[in-house]
């Protein structure tokens, strides 16, 4: 693999819930090993970067918590040059209230210039009376921010809602859309780049929905990898006007494909043609340029 730095989605890419899925850990020691720069680019809100790099050491992989960014931080960071020390009123957990506390805003119901919703599963948070107090607080002027235009999460059991589908019923009851920072946003894959520290021509992102990682990654012109371990099926393809550059089941199958028995460029350029519909069989949706990611 040619690319040097390589930015990687988490859920349903690295692991569903606390399970880590086949090829993580020794895709993450050949990044290692090979001195590769790297980033877990995440739309989910809820954890700080040292949480998710806790969370990974937990599941066997060692990684710094520079390695990190997510949805919350691009969120914090947008809205401390929209308005310094600003304030905001927060459904969410730790990771978004970390972000907005760090970068000076302060957290209050009274009068925010902010409702900011993240995502969370506990219903302490996020609840009748919640929601109830969003809605008031959009109608009287406070401007509504959402992480990430999730509507699903990949979870141990199937799926659970996200950030969007959150966000949603304040959106309906005051007729005001919300502002999202997560992928595919133009300003996160922004800051990804300059954190990685890397050209667009040597950065490849993988990740598992075509309405976030892989149009975000379009968007940024960089080369673009679908695995599909997590949201975006095989037969949801056709439901996109635009396609990835590389299709492959999961991070295992990336790294067999790359240093395994590879088809030839012909063969490649071939099922790469029959891929642009959609259908047919996993192996069939590899791209001819796999190797040179």
């Amino acid at each position: 693999m040619s690319k040097t730095c390589f930015i990687i989605d988490m859920d349903g890419v690295i692991y569903h819930g606390n399970k880590l899925l086949a090829g993580v850990m020794e895709f993450v020691e050949w990044l290692k090993r090979e001195k590769k720069q790297f980033l877990f680019l995440t739309n989910s809100s809820d954890k700080t970067p040292a949480l998710l790099s806790q969370k990974l050491l937990r599941l066997g992989i060692e990684v710094d918590e520079s390695h990190f960014y997510t949805s919350a931080l691009s969120t914090a960071q947008f809205l401390a040059r929209q308005q310094p020390d600003g304030t905001a009123w927060v459904i969410g957990e730790i990771g978004l209230i970390k972000a907005l506390e760090d970068v000076g805003f302060t957290l209050t119901d009274q009068d925010p210039d902010y409702v900011v919703i993240g995502e969370t599963s506990k219903s302490e948070l996020y609840n009748y009376a919640t929601v109830q107090k969003a809605i008031n607080l959009v109608r009287q002027g406070a401007r509504l921010i959402g992480t990430n235009v999730d509507v699903v999460d990949n979870v141990e059991n199937g799926f659970a809602p996200a950030c969007g589908s959150l966000v949603a019923p304040v959106e309906s009851a005051t007729g005001v859309k919300a502002y999202f920072l997560g992928k595919p946003s133009p300003l996160m894959m922004t800051s990804a780049l300059e954190k990685l520290g890397g050209k667009r021509a040597n950065t490849v992102i993988i990740g598992d929905r075509m309405d976030t990682d892989i149009i975000g990654g379009l968007e940024a012109g960089i080369e673009t990898i679908l695995v599909l371990s997590g949201v975006t099926r095989l037969e949801d393809l056709k439901q996109f006007s635009y396609k990835p550059g590389h299709i492959l089941g999961g991070i295992e199958e990336l790294m067999q494909v790359a240093f395994a028995n590879a088809p030839s460029r012909r063969e490649l350029m071939d099922i790469a043609n029959a891929s642009a519909s959609g259908v047919g069989s996993l192996e069939s949706l590899v791209s001819p340029s796999i190797l040179n990611v």
